[in-house]
């Protein structure tokens, strides 16, 4: 027996998976009677091989979360449908809504617990937008906007190039050269300091002293002298 594979109907589901974020209007409605804007962020993924679509919904106003909803999408062959499975933090209950592509746009219908009927529109508008439009109608024939949303696709970030991620690894791994330290100069020698010669006192002579016989014929001479 062969594996059943996803087939041209799940491959439709598929233009909605990635990572969306966009601008909300809400309408005045039952559960929100003064409306205004939103923004929101949508994660759809595919599960089960591409047989079904997982969505995790996120609405803030003013900076806060005031909403959050969770959804499955798949295909039931049976009736040649496509059927999303949903639950939101406002209901806290579960709710089936079932419909077709038309196209390029998934429409599918519900009837409300409060009476009356919701039906919610996918408009693909290329691979990375799309337009959300939710409505609610008392009788199934005359509807009215409850919300509209325009998302664009987040780009997932881009994947380093062979060559980019080996000159990042070559830049990591390289070790940023050592500063060399300026070598400290030696404080140059000073030359040491001639010293003037000293000058030398004249050497003093020693008057020369006399003897006794010395004397003796000094005094001769000078008796002579006087003769």
């Amino acid at each position: 027996m062969d594996t059943p594979r996803p087939g041209d109907a799940h491959k439709k589901l598929a233009a909605l998976v990635g990572e969306w974020t966009g601008d909300e209007t809400l309408h005045p409605s039952p559960w929100d009677p003064a409306g205004g804007s939103a923004t929101a962020t949508v994660a759809n993924r595919a599960i089960l091989d591409g047989f079904a679509v997982v969505q995790e919904y996120e609405q803030r106003r003013g900076g806060e979360v005031t909403f959050r909803g969770h959804g499955v999408f798949w295909f039931d062959p049976t009736g040649g449908e496509y059927v999303m499975h949903w639950w939101d933090s406002m209901a806290g209950t579960g709710g089936e809504y079932r419909g077709r592509f038309e196209g390029d746009t998934l429409t599918l219908g519900a009837p409300t617990p409060q009476g009356g009927h919701s039906r919610t529109s996918w408009m693909l508008e290329g691979p990375d937008a799309h337009v959300f439009l939710m409505e609610v109608s008392p009788d199934g024939e005359t509807w009215h906007p409850a919300m509209e949303g325009r998302y664009q696709k987040v780009a997932p970030p881009k994947a380093a190039r062979p060559t980019e991620k080996k000159a990042a690894g070559a830049a990591a791994g390289r070790k940023a050269p050592a500063r060399k330290k300026a070598a400290k100069k030696a404080p140059a020698k000073r030359a040491p300091a001639r010293k003037a010669p000293a000058r030398k006192a004249p050497a003093r002579k020693t008057p020369a002293r006399k003897t006794p016989a010395r004397r003796r014929a000094k005094k001769a001479g000078r008796k002579t002298a006087r003769r």
